[in-house]
């Protein structure tokens, strides 16, 4: 049986439609912790994380997801905050000391490659516990940035989280995910799904973008329509990649400003 990770979630007050309830950071061991997503520089959190960092003994380095801003951009003034050298692992974040990449090992923390929703997109393994950014939500579904393969690689981070078969998952927002396993079928099948209906609109003549949105994101609120959008442009990359694009389709713009994190 694994050893019990000793995870403390300290929320962001930033709430809104892409971020849920607000970004979870996360305080990981004692003795020295891990500082997982420090989020955004906010006073009222930055405190939060300080004083659970001081009780669990310091830093002993901070781990990124990904470099979006709901994310990092708290990580310049909680270093200056704990005055000491902190190093901050990421794969693409320009202020990292350490790359990173699927694999890698440090301490008790396994790296695994999560890209779609952000290129750069990594999730940490702890034991049997995953800290899971934003490849998978606490609730509602992640939009999948049209990056080169960007879909298929999030379903392939997907099945790779799968196969470890953890215990809980941590997400990036909302909620702890208990039961992680159905939780990852889930995201597949409805990823799944989507195409199926984005075919059926396709091979109805359909070659708009409200038209796709309309067949296949029927169900997505419109404040949330410009991300559905940007997810439909990674399921029209795939098709096209796999010569299943018909000519004269309306393609989605990215990157779309202020965009950050569901559908």
């Amino acid at each position: 049986m694994s050893p019990a990770v000793d995870v403390t979630r300290i929320r962001a007050n930033n709430p809104g439609p892409f971020t849920l309830t607000g970004t979870n950071s996360y305080l990981v061991g004692r003795g020295g912790c891990w500082v997982i997503d420090p989020g955004p520089d906010l006073d009222d959190h930055l405190d939060a994380l300080v004083a659970g960092i001081e009780a669990r003994g310091g830093a002993k380095g901070i781990l990124l997801t990904h470099d979006h801003h709901d994310h990092v951009d708290g990580v310049p003034t909680l270093l200056k905050m704990l005055g000491g050298d902190v190093p901050v692992y990421a794969s693409r974040y320009r202020r990292a000391d350490h790359r990173i990449a699927n694999g890698d090992m440090f301490g008790s923390v396994s790296v695994a490659a999560t890209p779609g929703h952000a290129p750069d997109h990594v999730a940490f393994v702890i034991y049997d516990t995953v800290f899971s950014g934003d490849a998978v939500l606490g609730e509602g579904s992640v939009f999948v940035a049209p990056d080169p393969g960007a879909l298929r690689g999030y379903l392939a981070g997907l099945e790779l989280l799968k196969a470890l078969r953890p215990r809980r998952i941590w997400p990036g927002h909302g909620p702890v995910v208990d039961d992680p396993v159905a939780k990852i079928d889930e995201y597949i099948a409805h990823r799944l799904e989507r195409e199926r209906r984005l075919l059926a609109g396709l091979e109805a003549g359909r070659r708009s973008i409200d038209e796709l949105l309309d067949a296949a994101w029927a169900d997505v609120p419109d404040q949330l329509r410009p991300a559905a959008a940007v997810t439909l442009a990674s399921h029209l990359d795939k098709l096209e990649d796999e010569g299943q694009l018909p000519a004269g389709v309306e393609r989605p713009q990215w990157p779309i400003p202020g965009m950050s994190s569901q559908v």
